[in-house]
């Protein structure tokens, strides 16, 4: 590892950069061996997973042992033409999912916070009078 490469593991990085690379606009054709060849040059692949149904074909996510290597993968391969396609390549945000709640599950809870809400009102009369 150079200087120049260890000065920059050192460096604060931005609050999106995780270890974990959406990487979109992949060829159908592209096998698993050319997907580690191609991100295995920035650093070592804990696990590549490659979209197989029709709606998550040409999609993959990639996780890197070290997000530093993430990070340099993205910044490398952001538009790197594999196959004819230029690739698009994101780091993967999982909170857009965790913030979707159930919502009969959260009328449940609304439900049991006015039960309780009002059966304290009750009391409180109660002790007035």
């Amino acid at each position: 590892m150079s200087l120049a490469q260890k000065k920059n593991r050192t460096a604060q990085l931005p609050p999106n950069v995780n270890r974990i690379l959406l990487v979109k606009n992949l060829s159908f054709k592209i096998t698993s061996e050319e997907m580690y060849d191609l991100f295995g040059k920035y650093g070592a692949i804990r696990q590549i997973r490659m979209g197989s149904e029709p709606k998550t074909r040409g999609t993959a996510f990639v996780v890197y042992e070290d997000i530093y290597d993430a990070k340099e993968a993205c910044d490398h391969l952001q538009g790197f033409n594999v196959m004819g396609r230029y690739l698009v390549v994101l780091y993967f945000q999982t909170n857009h999912k965790s913030k979707r709640t159930d919502l009969s599950k959260e009328e449940e809870r609304v439900e049991n916070l006015r039960k309780q809400y009002n059966s304290m009102n009750r009391d409180e009369e109660y002790d007035m009078n």
